[in-house]
């Protein structure tokens, strides 16, 4: 008698035609020697052998981070470690070399996850750092050397007018390199003095001064941009902090305030103003199809604030009962618009149309130099049909399609939002609040108008 063998437990495969809107970037799982490693900086990318395995690697660590926060942490220790790790040459422009290992390091990790401008933004905020801390070297260089050169044989005190040149002046002019081609600085250019060829001209026992003064200033711009960077590793850690504080200035007794989905942002705002012993009631729009908002409605229930779940499509019906919205943001871009999860852009319309004031709280790693029309930004990415649609209850619509083969069922799974910046009110960073219109300098400061595009330098 013949036993039937027990069948395999059949596995839920992906209908072909209702991934045409999937994710075209996948997250695939990182191999098993990388799960639960720290990222480490990738070899030297003169070793040309081992590039593409690193460049591989490096993708499946950096998408397996998920979060600004976290992977904006992740990015700057990894550039620290890459940092650390470069051998400084003897090449004359010391930071330019440094310089182009970050930016060949901070091309393959944009290049990895595109869609997280965070990774973008801490490579030009390191890019910046470099720089400045160069000028600030050059500047107390200066300061320590005497332009003016005294008195010999040849030339009497008495009839020695030469100018000394500042070293305030020469730091100003090399400033100038890290702002944006402008009137202003077109006119402040520093006058050709004779000082700089009288001092070029000093030989003999100088030159052996100098070669040990560039080791030691070498060693001290690595050192210094390293701490530099553990300081941007701190301000990561602590944006929620400064944000918070404002929370009690904002939230008002007994108000209602409308959120969506789950930020860690708007939670700790929140949860500072409810120990400040605000009253106040917050509505949760649930934020499908990931619903998030499930998440943050139970953490706000635990800190006894009082919550009220809401669908999505109910914005438009409650919005004339709140007081505030308050949001977090994926980005905020140069001009003030904010890329935010799908479904922000509708409650910033609702808020409008309402008359009420629509605030996005985030940190300054999420401050993106560039503009929603760069071809660098990538606005929105598509997610998996799954999370909409079980393909079970669908099966039997697998059949019907049009006559030339395409199907009749499509699915679109959008992440992102974009709110233009006439919809925001206010933004509330860590370092105060700031009008969209104030954005672009605000943003101005962290970073130099040449790093916009991250790409190595040409050899040629």
């Amino acid at each position: 008698m013949l036993v039937p063998l027990p069948l395999p437990p059949r596995k839920t495969l992906t209908p072909p035609r209702l991934l045409l809107a999937a994710d075209p970037h996948p997250k695939s799982e990182p191999p098993p020697h990388l799960l639960g490693s720290p990222l480490r900086a990738p070899p030297c990318r003169t070793c040309s052998r081992s590039s593409a395995t690193s460049s591989s690697s490096l993708s499946a660590v950096v998408r397996k981070v998920e979060g600004s926060h976290a992977v904006a942490r992740q990015t700057a220790e990894l550039l620290r470690s890459v940092v650390s790790q470069h051998r400084m040459g003897s090449s004359a422009n010391q930071a330019a070399a440094l310089a182009d290992a970050v930016r060949a390091v901070g091309e393959q990790l944009i290049a990895a996850n595109p869609i997280e401008l965070a990774v973008g933004n801490i490579v030009r905020r390191v890019l910046h750092i470099i720089k400045e801390e160069d000028i600030s070297a050059t500047a107390v260089g200066i300061e320590g050397l005497s332009v003016t050169v005294d008195s010999d044989d040849e030339y009497d005190s008495e009839h020695d007018d030469r100018p000394s040149l500042s070293a305030a002046v020469l730091a100003a002019h090399a400033r100038n390199a890290l702002r944006a081609p402008s009137l202003q600085t077109l006119l402040e250019d520093i006058p050709v003095s004779p000082a700089i060829s009288r001092t070029a001209s000093s030989t003999g026992d100088s030159d052996g001064k100098s070669k040990s003064g560039d080791k030691s200033s070498t060693r001290k711009l690595k050192h210094d941009v390293i701490a530099a960077i553990g300081d941007l590793i701190d301000e990561i850690d602590s944006c929620y902090e400064p944000i918070s504080e404002q929370a009690v200035e904002l939230i008002h007794q007994n108000e209602v305030i409308l959120t969506l989905g789950r930020s860690r942002t708007v939670k700790e705002f929140l949860y500072a103003a409810k120990e400040k012993k605000r009253s106040f009631r917050v509505f949760v729009a649930e934020g499908a199809p990931r619903y998030q908002g499930h998440v943050l409605a139970k953490e706000l229930v635990e800190k006894g604030v009082q919550t009220t779940v809401i669908t999505d499509s109910a914005v438009f019906a409650m919005i004339s009962r709140v007081n505030m919205v308050i949001v977090g943001a994926h980005a905020v871009m140069a001009n003030g618009g904010v890329i935010a999860p799908v479904g922000m852009n509708m409650v910033a319309l609702a808020a409008q149309r309402h008359a009420v004031p629509f605030v996005v709280v985030a940190g300054s790693h999420k401050l993106c130099p560039l503009y929603p029309h760069n071809p660098e930004v990538l606005l929105n990415e598509l997610k998996s049909p799954s999370d909409l649609l079980d393909f079970g209850d669908f099966s039997d619509c697998m059949h019907f399609s049009t006559q030339d083969g395409s199907p009749l069922l499509n699915v679109v799974n959008p992440t992102f939002d974009y709110v233009p910046p006439k919809l925001v009110s206010l933004f509330i960073t860590d370092t105060g609040g700031h009008s969209p219109s104030y954005m672009y300098r605000l943003i101005a400061e962290y970073y130099s108008a040449d790093d916009l595009v991250v790409r190595r330098k040409s050899t040629a």
